[in-house]
């Protein structure tokens, strides 16, 4: 989606509570308030049963994860993506292009590893895993650059999982880390698309 485009903005039950409770917590301060604010108001609406998300982010699609932006604020900027996992479904070391990120789990379970980088030599990156969750219904977590790279998997080989992305703007693209020698990989630019919500 371009910027010409009209934002998004799904009709869904519980949607203004959803909305509220994010635009208050964007108001929180700096980053590392407002990341620890919406991931609180996040968790609570997670298990909130009057917020119920859009019935297409049920649905998977088979040769990829689904993105779906279910809403963009005008007055804030920021932008909520629901990604669909189908079983087995994940991404590869990624960073999220300098935007601080608060994802919660909404259905399923999500394997979640965290990456340090350890050195740059160019367009070669050296990482580790720095730690790993496996993470349920009702939990949330929070990413601040520069502490952004990660992994998300849906371990599972047969449920379907979903999560819900709120970023400080609307992420249209990353950077990908392809596996190249040991602990080095190769960055590559990715272009994000999203997915048909309805």
């Amino acid at each position: 989606m371009n910027a010409n485009d009209a934002l998004p903005d799904l009709d869904f039950p519980g949607h203004d509570k959803l909305v509220a409770a994010i635009d208050a917590a964007v108001g929180a301060g700096d980053e590392h308030a407002v990341t620890a604010a919406l991931r609180s108001a996040l968790c609570s609406m997670i298990r909130d049963q009057e917020v119920q998300l859009p019935s297409c982010v049920h649905d998977p699609i088979d040769d990829h994860y689904a993105r779906r932006e279910i809403y963009r604020s005008r007055d804030h900027g920021y932008s909520v993506v629901a990604m669909t996992w189908g079983p087995g479904q994940g991404t590869p070391v990624h960073d999220h292009c300098g935007l601080w990120c608060v994802e919660g789990v909404w259905d399923g379970e999500l394997e979640i590893t965290q990456y340090e980088l350890l050195e740059r030599e160019g367009e070669r990156f050296r990482f580790r895993a720095a730690g790993g969750m496996h993470a349920g219904p009702g939990s949330a977590g929070s990413l601040i650059p520069p502490h952004e790279y990660h992994t998300i998997r849906n371990a599972s080989d047969r449920e379907v999982a979903v999560s819900l992305h709120i970023y400080k703007a609307p992420m249209e693209a990353c950077s990908m880390f392809v596996p190249n020698d040991g602990e080095w990989f190769a960055r590559v630019a990715k272009e994000l698309k999203t997915d048909e919500a309805a």
